[in-house]
């Protein structure tokens, strides 16, 4: 299929879809299939719930119905389609990924930069091969703005989504050990996260570094690049503190204060204020714009429920994440400390060791009781009376006696997969 042609029904109809489970009135639906899912057995659906047209592999259903188009490969034509309406706009698009931190330094960006333009930002974490596409196809001809995040877990998709996203700008939160299965280890998340960093200097784009990680300091210094940190050799100075349990930023313009919970906050704070300075965004809508940010979905969430403190950090877990996530946990609370961690996945060969280390850490600190959920720290052996081991949140669901959580200052950490936000469920019942 030609696709100028492809791109000029795009121009002329409501969006792209991918799901029949949405509003589908005059759009394109694209029938995106996987080894144990075949989308083409949808594109009738799609059809009757008002597209105006089916993308699909299946070219007997396309014989069948001029309003189903065949493709050889439905998804790697909604990628070149993104391609193309990229090429269309004169969108300035920053490109951002890391190891730890990209949707919420994602928000706060967009935070900031929505204050004084037109902006489209990356939903949720639709960070792949599939969302950087939908992100793109997003954008109007109006956008003036657009912060797009990447995600990878191996070698040459930073590269991939660069060349479909073109970013004009990019950033790296850091360099952390996640998906360590996929990228070999910690030297292959440098290289496969700094693909970034490749495409820009092949393309004359703009870095904005922290200052302060002299890893990331020392991959960007041949590009053009604007830094942020705490001397005076950055273009952007900034001071950090945690002041009543708020994250504050001395700038010269004066302070910026945020709500979110975590010392870890801090630098992705100072990236949205970094692009916030280069972009020319008045001081006070920067300020708002990061004093409005209010962290969702299980991330860095500092909640009270009745004299239950509870941080709620169980999006997403790593080696990286979670030493961070204790480390601001232990410097903010002295007393009545109730730790629930859960395994962190995708980390291969290394997993046992790491929960290892992981353990070994916490089990220095004091702390009125751990949890342990999940099939790795389960199996961590601990004669400790305050310690606990579960292989399944469910079992630990099942066992939990809620009671002895109250009043306690609560941290949650694990990887998605457990759902360890479960445990807000039980409290809120007591």
């Amino acid at each position: 299929m030609d696709i100028a042609e492809l791109y000029r029904l795009f121009c002329e109809s409501s969006g792209v879809y991918t799901d029949t489970r949405n509003s589908l009135e005059n759009g394109l639906f694209f029938a995106l299939s996987g080894p144990n899912f075949n989308a083409n057995q949808f594109a009738q659906k799609a059809l009757d719930q008002g597209a105006r047209a089916a993308v699909i592999s299946d070219i007997t259903l396309a014989e069948s119905n001029s309003a189903m188009m065949h493709v050889e490969n439905p998804l790697e034509t909604l990628q070149q389609l993104a391609q193309y309406h990229r090429r269309q706009l004169k969108t300035t698009i920053i490109g951002l990924t890391g190891s730890n931190g990209k949707t919420t330094t994602k928000e706060l960006i967009a935070s900031v930069l929505a204050s004084h333009f037109t902006i489209t930002a990356t939903k949720g974490n639709l960070n792949n091969h599939i969302g950087v596409p939908l992100t793109l196809l997003d954008i109007s001809p109006e956008t003036e703005m657009a912060i797009v995040e990447m995600g990878a877990n191996h070698q040459r998709e930073i590269e991939h989504l660069c060349t479909l996203a073109a970013p004009d700008l990019g950033y790296i939160t850091n360099f952390g050990k996640a998906h360590m299965e996929g990228f070999g280890g910690i030297e292959g998340i440098v290289k496969g996260k700094s693909e970034l960093y490749r495409y820009l200097d092949k393309s004359q784009g703009i870095v904005i570094c922290n200052g302060d990680d002299p890893q990331q300091v020392n991959l960007t210094q041949k590009l053009k690049r604007i830094c942020f940190g705490t001397d005076s050799t950055n273009n952007y100075i900034i001071d950090y503190k945690v002041h009543d349990n708020a994250l504050v930023l001395n700038t010269p313009e004066g302070i910026l204060r945020s709500p979110l919970y975590g010392m870890y906050n801090l630098s992705n704070i100072a990236a949205a204020y970094a692009f916030g300075k280069y972009f020319k965004v008045p001081f006070e809508k920067i300020q708002k714009g990061i004093a409005s940010y209010q962290a969702t979905n299980n991330r860095s969430q500092s909640l009270q429920i009745g004299d239950t403190t509870v941080i709620l950090d169980a999006y997403n877990a790593n080696p990286s994440s979670m030493r961070a996530a204790l480390e601001a946990y232990f410097k903010q609370f002295e007393s009545n400390r109730v730790l629930i961690l859960g395994d962190m996945l995708e980390l291969g060969t290394y997993k046992v060791q790491e929960h290892q280390a992981v353990f070994d850490w916490v089990a220095q600190q004091s702390f009125d009781h751990l949890y342990l959920v999940g099939t790795v720290f389960s199996q961590i052996e601990t004669s400790f009376s305050n310690i606990s081991c579960y292989p399944t949140t469910e079992i630990f669901l099942e066992k939990l006696d809620t009671k002895t959580l109250l009043s306690k200052n609560i941290l949650i950490k694990g990887s998605r997969g457990l759902a360890l936000e479960r445990v807000l469920e039980e409290l809120k019942r007591e």
